[in-house]
């Protein structure tokens, strides 16, 4: 699905990236790879299998748009290198994306860490009226897109049934990008009136009204 903010046009694709065409550029947000392995360590019963995930959509969405970087947009480990750092080295390596990393609460491994693998780290990114940070900003003549809030919505069916899907969250001055990883759960959203949501499911992304 199409969002437009004045000249500049993104596609908001069911995997929670959102592709810039004009700059060919992937903005993911919330990645937090290690976060299944940093529950396995502190004994959580979770197959490691859950943590490949975030490597195959990463590859799946890399190969479905070919841009010219991918830029992190927060947490993209969930706390101190483990296993995952490994196979992370590894997946860079293989990659021909440029890539940048704008810090999050919970990128603590240090930077220089992620340069020596030729990702740029930043604190956040400006590009004429757009600024890109981690968490969610609101700054005077400029239109936000972030992360950290892992922004859900609550769908209401008849009876008591429901279901809880990831979401794209705009306010006027903001976009808030869904979680990526595959393990990180959900804000749920209540949109005011001037507030709208984007729903992703496996295939499809939905403006809930």
């Amino acid at each position: 699905m199409q969002l437009k903010y004045g000249y500049q046009e993104f596609v908001m694709h069911p995997s929670g990236c959102l592709y810039w065409p004009s700059q060919n550029t992937l903005l993911v947000a919330d990645v937090h790879f290690g976060k299944v392995e940093h529950f396995r360590k502190n004994g959580s019963a979770l197959p490691s299998q859950v943590g490949l995930e975030n490597f195959k959509k990463l590859n799946l969405v890399l190969n479905e748009f070919q841009p010219k970087e991918l830029i992190f947009l927060g947490d993209l480990f969930h706390s101190a290198q483990n296993k995952d750092w490994d196979r992370f080295t590894v997946w860079v390596g293989r990659q021909k994306v440029k890539m940048t990393l704008i810090v999050g609460n919970h990128d603590i491994i240090p930077p220089y860490r992620f340069e020596d693998l030729g990702i740029k780290v930043l604190p956040e990114l400006v590009d004429g009226d757009l600024f890109l940070t981690h968490h969610p900003e609101k700054r005077e003549g400029f239109f936000n897109i972030c992360g950290h809030l892992h922004p859900g919505y609550r769908l209401r069916g008849e009876g008591r049934q429901q279901l809880k899907l990831s979401c794209f969250y705009k306010k006027p001055y903001q976009l808030v990008l869904p979680a990526f990883g595959a393990f990180t759960g959900h804000f749920l959203i209540e949109p005011e009136a001037d507030e709208d949501v984007f729903v992703v499911s496996e295939d499809l992304v939905l403006s809930i009204k």
